[in-house]
């Protein structure tokens, strides 16, 4: 795992480019602090911060062919190295290090864009020619590492994370208002947005060339959930799940360090977990979050999974204390509004992790997206159905639905509420609808009477093949590109994670693996039994009451924990004064909101109350940092020297 950064096309004197390079690197030194690199030219000047994983003695970037023509900047691990480097060697290509490194910028060299789709891996890359002068940008599959880009002037820069721009001295941030707009209607921001003007993300699948002064754009890969249905048993099916999930962990595995697993209590990283303790020839450590408040804290099933597994367990203590404490640190490095505090126990996790001097875990992101794991699935199959069902059929269904919300408990609102969401509204977006009614009241703290879904409905227009998809399949695609690569990768996984300069692999991601479940998913039941082929494949595995124990997704106490702790900066960053500063907030209504949260009870607080408090405050820091240039660390383009090993200028 590493960071990268660059700016091409440059005018600037090359003191002032090498000024500029390491003081982008330094911004983002916490996601590779064993060492950095760059390469200049009269075009090109692009830099890396490595965090060692593999071939911990060689592999330094950035790195060139022999002939010194290709350059390649890389942040993160291809996992199937190892079988990619066999086949290059088998057409005459040598390597002169172990890394994966060097098997990327070969793959490139040798099938160019094509390799891209033979990558099975979390990256983010930038290979220039130097011959021609011609710059390849390219990003992972779904998006678990992150590529920003902006326009300066006719400079093109890019980076890991957006923070490292502030170094490039002339550029601004400015919130783009119909982005903010999108991003509080759909809780993420678009695969394509940041919420800053003219700074843009790589997509998930994606690949950029600049040649001649021609930016150009292309997807390698798309989702695409109608696959060939599995053809065969349910005991083959079973079989066939652990197989490649057997598989893809295995792969996972690979590395020069050693490699822990995050056990959260649920049936996802638990199956990791058993798995890892399979395949590993030494003792298996794992790590969680443990919560004061009882209603989030699942210690006691993560206390059963660590007897049951035999693993060697720690747990991070979070109280609302550490919560608020930590949420400006949080923003800084999400650097996008948050819908709820959970980053925030990750962020501690994460440097538990590096405290006892692990670099890579696993985890269980992606499961519920490939395997229908969560309730927007269940809602969708059930919305979709319900003017078909007798009211004692809709009654029986409700009573299994989100058993972990207390707000849920009365039926008699539940059933006028599937009612009145059993018709589409949102043109393409059926599975979604009711959670965006939580999104279409955040966006009331904007002043604007924009469409706040005008953006989403543009995107899943360009997708030719999303009509055509069953509403099960765009709840997915909608899952895929939205809240996971959004949120759970990004915000709340790879950037909460990298800020202790810990690597996080998600085999439930693995492309055979998401392709499976694509196959199988309605196939052997009906959808209400949440990822049931998961559960039968491991039922022997685990203890009965982890499988058959209904989804409680991870979250953490949101306004609860600022109206119990009070924590310094509220006071200031609520005030008037702060709220009236940004022209776009729609103030009555935010100091509305901020009087109705600290004048009542948590049980009185709405979840899209709650919702919308958190992306308020979490607005403010982010305007705070990234806008006002406030609170910002400390960071100099002296600070990378000391981790500087490599240094070409041409």
């Amino acid at each position: 795992m590493c960071g990268i950064v660059g700016f091409y096309n440059s005018a600037l004197p090359s003191k002032v480019q090498i000024d500029r390079m390491k003081g982008m690197l330094s911004l983002i030194k916490h996601r590779g602090p064993n060492e950095a690199g760059y390469y200049i030219d009269s075009k090109m000047c692009m830099g890396t911060v490595r965090l060692s994983i593999i071939d911990l003695t060689s592999g330094s970037q950035p790195m060139s062919d022999r002939t010194q023509r290709f350059w390649l900047c890389y942040n993160g691990e291809l996992y199937n190295y190892k079988e990619l480097r066999c086949e290059l060697q088998k057409k005459g290509y040598t390597f002169e290090t172990d890394s994966d490194t060097e098997v990327v910028l070969q793959a490139w060299m040798c099938w160019k864009e094509g390799c891209l789709s033979r990558f099975n891996g979390a990256f983010a890359l930038s290979i220039y020619d130097s011959e021609t002068g011609d710059l390849f940008l390219a990003r992972d599959r779904y998006g678990k590492r992150p590529l920003f880009y902006t326009h300066q002037k006719n400079t093109l820069l890019f980076a890991s994370e957006m923070k490292a721009f502030i170094a490039y001295d002339d550029f601004e941030f400015e919130i783009a208002h119909e982005e903010l707009s999108s991003t509080l209607a759909i809780w993420t921001p678009l695969p394509h947005q940041s919420v800053f003007k003219g700074v843009l993300q790589l997509e998930m699948g994606e690949y950029m060339m600049v040649k001649d002064g021609i930016v150009s754009k292309k997807s390698y890969e798309q989702l695409d959930f109608r696959v060939t249905p599995f053809q065969g048993s349910e005991s083959d099916a079973i079989v066939m799940l652990k197989e490649k999930l057997t598989e893809s962990v295995k792969l996972r595995l690979r590395s020069d360090v050693e490699v822990g697993v995050y056990l959260s209590g649920g049936l996802d990283s638990s199956i990791i977990t058993h798995l890892t303790k399979q395949l590993s020839s030494k003792a298996v450590r794992t790590f969680s979050v443990e919560f004061d408040d009882g209603k989030f804290d699942e210690s006691k099933e993560q206390r059963e999974l660590v007897k049951h597994l035999g693993v060697d367990h720690t747990s991070i203590p979070v109280s609302y204390e550490d919560i608020t404490d930590n949420f400006p640190k949080v923003i800084y490095h999400a650097e996008v509004p948050l819908f709820r505090t959970a980053p925030v126990p990750m962020y501690l996790l994460s440097g538990l992790v590096k405290d006892y001097n692990i670099k890579v875990v696993l985890s269980g992101e992606g499961a519920d997206e490939a395997f229908l794991g969560y309730g927007i699935f269940k809602d969708t199959l059930l919305r979709k159905n319900w003017n078909n069902l007798t009211n004692v059929e809709r009654q029986a269904r409700l009573e299994k639905m989100y058993p972990y919300l207390d707000h849920f408990d009365s039926k008699h609102h539940m059933i006028g509420l599937y009612q009145q969401f059993s018709e589409e509204r949102l043109p393409g977006l059926f599975s979604h609808e009711m959670r965006y009614q939580n999104g279409k009241f955040s966006h009331r703290l904007l002043n604007t009477n924009t469409d706040p879904f005008s953006a989403i409905y543009k995107y899943i227009a360009q997708d030719t093949k999303y009509q055509k998809l069953s509403p099960i399949e765009k709840a997915q695609w909608l899952e895929f590109k939205t809240l996971l690569s959004g949120y759970l990768l990004s915000s709340q996984g790879e950037r909460m994670s990298l800020a202790h300069s810990v690597e996080n692999r998600c085999p439930f991601l693995d492309p055979d693996v998401v392709a499976f479940g694509a196959s199988t998913n309605l196939m052997f039941n009906d959808g209400f039994d949440e990822k049931y082929l998961l559960k039968r494949a491991f039922a022997s595995d685990l203890p009965e009451r982890i499988v058959s124990r209904p989804k409680n997704p991870y979250r953490s106490p949101d306004s609860i924990a600022f109206i119990k702790s009070k924590p310094d900066y509220l006071e200031s960053l609520l005030s008037d004064q702060e709220i009236k500063g940004i022209d776009f907030l729609n103030t009555k209504f935010a100091s509305a909101l901020t009087k109705k949260i600290f004048s009542s009870t948590p049980e009185k607080i709405s979840t899209k109350e709650n919702q919308t408090f958190i992306f308020l405050l979490s607005l403010l820091q982010l305007h705070r940092f990234f806008v006002k240039k406030e609170g910002l660390p400390n960071y100099s383009s002296q600070d990378i020297n000391n981790i500087l090993v490599k240094q070409v200028i041409k």
